[in-house]
Parts: C-alpha cells; structure tokens; sequence
C-alpha cells in the first residue's frame, strides 16, 4: 500500500452538500489509508485541499461500501450526514443504481437518490439518553443546565441543540466553543443554534466540533429537527434553512431521514510527497 501511494500519490474527490465540504477519499481494494496527521494535513485550507469532513470509502462484508469520517483537526467522527449523501450519490453512480447501504461507525444506513438528484439517508434513530449521548452525568436531556436551555441530541456523534430568537443575531465564533467544550459533553460536542421561521420551517447556524463554524451539518440538521419535535416547536418533517443551503429531516419510524442536494466539485491527487510527509 505504502509502496503504491509513494508512486502515484493519493486520488481524491472534492464534494459538498449545502455547501458543507468534504474530501472522499475511495480506498475500496486497498484498506484504509487515512492517519491523523495526514487527515489533518489535508484539511488545511492553505497547505492542503481544506475541508469540513474527510470521508474515506473502504469495502465491507454485509453492506455495499464502509465508510469513515474525519475532521480537520485529526479526530474521528462518528456520523456525517451530509458526506454520506454525497458519498452514497458517488457510490450509486459507479454501480448504476439508486439504493445503496452502508456501514459507519452509527451501524448499516440505507440511502436513495430521489427523481430530482437529491440524496436521502436514513440516519438511524436518534439517541435520546443521557448516557447514549453521551453527557458526563445523569441530567435531563431535553433541559441541559447550560446557557440557553438547550437539548442534547446523539445522532451517532454529540449535538447541543439551541433554540433562539434569531439565528442570524448568533456569535457562532463566540459561543460555540464554550459549549462544544463543556464538561458536560466528555466527547466534546456539535453545536447548533436554530430559529422558528414558519411552520416546521428552522433557520439553522452551525458550530461543528473539530472544525468550527460550517455552512451546513446533516447529523446537526437531524438532531435540530428532533429536538424541535420534542419541544413541541414542528412536527416530524421539518425544512432546515442551513447557511450552505436547504435541507430536509424526516423523523419516520425506521429513523431518521436526511434529504438535500449533493455536488462534485473537482477529482485530484496528492502527491506523493505530501503523502509521505504527513502519514
């Protein structure tokens, strides 16, 4: 493996969904190859390619593909929703099909591509215990004893959910960070601050943990979407207004489904110096 990524270097995709941006990296036939360090080489918007989330695509046994996320500061993340549309989009276009399944750290997902080109992803359902979230103690999920009342929601990775007046008045650069690093989230935490602006209709702003302010979060819009519920804000199908763009979660009764637009923006190569350098 070494041997040939030293040779050739490391292909890679450049995709987003509502303008939250990923790198893919297709390691099917070959293992694994992400490290880190070179995950966080990657992610550099100015020596490297830049990213919201790396994805690295690998084969399993009892699904079409596997799939594992990273962000840009070397940490792993469990879920990505919106990496999984694309990669799924990039997976259902080389087999020639519109339903694919896959497995990730959250278990095996289903996902389509519906008549207009938009992704759906079922993204399992919602982890609504304290310990499942998982918080550092037993509190009341849907009452965090935080700043702003908000709710915490596991969509495969930690999400603290605040609802405000205004989206837009909200210092993400500001706030966020307190929360994804309180204590009370010992996984360090998603961050989203979300407004009613009409009928099961959120305005959603995003601090996202490991990378920071992002334009778009699919696990973040599914965790919106059902805190919103439970609070009694909007019933189970709920538009999301992201800053990268629109996004659909519908809260069904085999979990929850992720809808949006998907792009593929540019395929490259890493050299193989930057590889070696950074493995």
């Amino acid at each position: 493996m070494m041997d040939s990524l030293s040779q050739s270097g490391l292909p890679f995709m450049k995709m987003h969904g509502a303008g939250n941006d990923f790198v893919v990296i297709d390691s099917r036939g070959r293992g694994a190859v992400m490290t880190p360090g070179l995950a966080r080489a990657i992610g550099d918007r100015n020596r490297g390619v830049g990213f919201d989330q790396l994805a690295e695509i690998t084969t399993s046994d009892t699904a079409d593909f596997r799939l594992a996320f990273w962000n840009n500061d070397g940490s792993q993340a469990g879920a990505c929703g919106n990496a999984t549309r694309c990669v799924c989009d990039h997976v259902m276009r080389g087999l020639g099909v519109d339903r694919v399944s896959l497995v990730t750290a959250r278990g095996e997902l289903r996902a389509e591509r519906l008549a207009d080109g938009r992704v759906s992803v079922n993204m399992g359902h919602p982890q609504r215990d304290w310990r499942e979230v998982p918080l550092a103690h037993e509190v009341d999920p849907l009452h965090l004893p935080l700043s702003g009342d908000p709710v915490a929601i596991g969509m495969g990775n930690p999400h603290c959910v605040r609802f405000v007046p205004d989206a837009e008045a909200v210092d993400l650069a500001g706030v966020g960070p307190g929360h994804e690093h309180d204590p009370l989230f010992p996984q360090r935490t998603n961050v989203e601050f979300a407004s009613l602006i009409g009928p099961d209709h959120l305005r959603m702003r995003v601090w996202e943990r490991g990378t920071g302010i992002t334009l778009a979060c699919g696990s973040g819009a599914c965790a919106t979407a059902v805190a919103a519920h439970l609070r009694g804000l909007t019933g189970r199908h709920v538009v999301l207004e992201a800053d990268g763009g629109r996004l659909e979660v519908d809260w069904r009764e085999d979990g929850v489904w992720l809808t949006g637009p998907v792009a593929r923006v540019f395929d490259g190569v890493l050299t193989p110096g930057f590889v070696a350098a950074h493995r």
